[in-house]
């Protein structure tokens, strides 16, 4: 069992930055891909960014290439996704994910575990 707890999420008006953390407890942290996930109010929980067991091979959906970037800690149990460049359109609640696997994937179903969720709201 892995538990999985978000922080960082907030209002930010666009064009500024935050910094999501989540910390992951239970099973050895190194053996899962990570992922960050964000759902709209009324739109489907969408894949944003995802990491392999190692940090050493990412991916992140098209619209936010180029301004965030996932990042995890094994040592700490961290992982943090910074938002930079933040758009009206990033507004959603944030969910951390785990896979059962080195290897994330886009697929919400490939996820194992999921956080409770942090608050995103980017004003204009």
């Amino acid at each position: 069992q892995v538990q999985l707890v978000e922080s960082g999420g907030g209002l930010v008006q666009a064009g500024g930055s935050l910094r999501l953390s989540c910390a992951a407890s239970g099973r050895t942290f190194s053996n899962y891909a990570m992922g960050w996930f964000r759902q709209a109010p009324g739109k489907e929980r969408e894949f944003v960014a995802g990491i392999n067991w190692t940090g050493g091979s990412t991916s992140y959906v098209d619209s936010v290439k180029g301004r965030f970037t996932i990042s995890r800690d094994n040592a700490k149990n961290t992982v943090v996704l910074q938002m930079n460049t933040l758009k009206p359109e990033d507004t959603a609640v944030y969910y951390c994910a785990a896979y059962s696997s080195v290897w994330y994937r886009r697929d919400r179903g490939a996820v194992d575990y999921w956080g409770q969720g942090t608050q995103v709201t980017v004003s204009s």
